[in-house]
């Protein structure tokens, strides 16, 4: 994935893109994997804010705010973390994260997931628009998980390109373009 060079001014935001909680409440391993890293890439300066993004089940809290806790027990300024809460998948991770960004006239992201699901997190941030890099934690490797995260994604493109495209075709009508 594309990494910004050591030179570059740091991203607007870091967005962290959620993974399951757990039935009890607590982080899943991947939850806790994508905000550790995420509060790390914030506290090293290649990002100004942390965006954290992830819905929840009705009985459970929402990822972005287990996100949270995990984030400031790191070292991240309060001051310095968004929510967004709303989001259930990829593409409601990025098109809620939008009006964020939009709100705060952010233009450059680090986007934060794992490896096998940053190359579609990357393609919808940039087909609408928004200048984004991949961060990814590296524990492990590239295979550390298995092979089944990686078949799950290859599984999720087709619909997920479907889902983007057909999304941009409604915001561009929305917006009289």
């Amino acid at each position: 994935m594309d990494q910004p060079p050591s030179a570059c001014p740091p991203a607007d935001a870091a967005i962290v893109l959620g993974a399951a909680v757990a039935a009890d409440g607590s982080p899943t391993a991947a939850l806790t994997r994508r905000a550790r890293h995420g509060a790390a890439v914030t506290l090293a300066g290649k990002a100004r804010f942390l965006l954290l993004s992830g819905g929840g089940l009705r009985d459970r809290p929402s990822e972005a705010s287990v996100m949270r806790r995990l984030a400031l027990s790191e070292g991240v300024e309060e001051n310095k973390i968004l929510l967004e809460e709303q989001s259930r998948n990829t593409l409601e991770n990025v098109t809620n994260s939008l009006e964020i960004l939009a709100a705060q006239g952010w233009r450059r992201v680090l986007v934060v997931s794992d490896l096998y699901h940053l190359p579609r997190a990357l393609y919808t941030f940039r087909r609408f628009g928004v200048s984004a890099l991949g961060e990814w934690p590296r524990e492990g490797g590239p295979v550390a998980h298995g092979l089944r995260p990686w078949l799950r994604e290859a599984a999720a493109v087709p619909l997920h390109l479907a889902r983007t495209e057909w999304a941009i075709i409604r915001r561009t009508r929305r917006q009289g373009r």
